[in-house]
This record gives structure tokens, sequence and C-alpha cells, in this order.
């Protein structure tokens, strides 16, 4: 290939990537711990079979690990989707419920929820609502969401937000903070 070419598609792909970083959302930076978690409704499927939900009805039952994911079926989702299938029982242990969160459709994320998530916890769609509540949005206008987990606890708090592009990580720090709220929890006085 003529040098010049591959110069110039060299040029054009570090120009688009450099487009994408400088028109992102104003609000890439996630939620502080400690803000309230906004609350919203949306419809998911869990084992392939669809529902709607409420956050403030999954907190009743228990901290929440809300993630956000880009594009079912993309490799890094999955993989991503696969480490959280597999800790999902010790999830269960500390009374935490996994609900993941993307842009896609939810037919997609029906299959999504058999195939990746192995019928082990669900996957909702997160509309622009949510998208921008929750400080998530990939870029202005589309419907993508960038790789963020947070771990909201029962009085709608959040106590742990972890914004990173390789899925690496978000499994580990999301189980280890609800097994800390667990053991608070445990170790509290009773209610009178």
């Amino acid at each position: 290939m003529n040098r010049w070419i591959i110069i110039i598609i060299a040029a054009l792909v570090l120009a688009g990537g450099a487009y994408f970083y400088t028109t992102r959302s104003a609000n890439a930076e996630p939620l502080e711990v400690g803000a309230a978690a906004p609350d919203f409704q949306a419809t998911g499927a869990l084992a392939g079979e669809q529902f709607s939900f409420r956050l403030s009805d999954k907190l009743k039952e228990g901290p929440v690990v809300l993630y956000f994911f880009p594009k079912a079926f993309t490799e890094g989702c999955t993989i991503e989707a696969n480490m959280f299938a597999e800790a999902t029982a010790d999830f269960e242990a500390a009374g935490a419920t996994v609900i993941g969160m993307s842009g896609d459709d939810v037919e997609t994320l029906t299959k999504f929820s058999i195939e990746e998530c192995r019928d082990k916890f669900a996957v909702a769609r997160a509309d622009s609502k949510v998208m921008d509540g929750y400080h998530v949005r990939m870029v202005p206008k589309l419907s993508m969401t960038n790789r963020t987990s947070y771990v909201i606890d029962q009085n709608g708090k959040i106590v742990l937000a972890h914004s990173a592009g390789e899925p690496k990580g978000h499994v580990t720090l999301t189980l280890e903070k609800v097994q800390q709220l667990a053991r608070a929890k445990a170790a509290a006085p009773p209610e009178s």
C-alpha cells in the first residue's frame, strides 16, 4: 500500500479518536460516593424472562450493584457478564442484587441474560434519563453507556463508584464493598 495512504488513514483514525474523547458527555465523571442514587423504573430480563422493576423496590431487599456496560455481546461486556455470573452466589450471600444496565434494546438483553449472564442476574435497558442521571452516557446523543459500576446501599446512597474501560476490577471491587456492608450490618446492634 502506498505510504501516503497509510499516513492519511492513520491520521483519520487518530482524528476520530480525538473527536470521540473531546465530545464525551459533560457528565463523564461518575456520581460521587455519598450521593443519592437516582430512582428509576426499567424493563429488563432475567434468565430470558422480561420484567419491570423500580430501583427503590430492589433496595428494600438489600444493596444493589448497578453496573453499566457499553454493548451486549461485545468482547469486554461478555467477559464482564461472565465474571458477574460466576460471582452471583457470593453477591447473594452478601444480600446484594446485581443488575447490569446498557442502552441495548430489551430483546437483545433478553438473549444476553441467557447466554452471557448465564441466567444468574438481571440486565435492563438504561434509557436517556438513567444514563444522564448516573453520568454514564458514553457520547452525547448516543444510547451507549461507558463501563461504570455502582454499589448502592439500602438507604439509596452510592457507597462505591468505579469507572474503567476494562471489565477487570468491576466484580472484585463491588463484591468487596457489598461484603463490607454485610459485615457492618451483622456487627450492628439489633434495632429496638
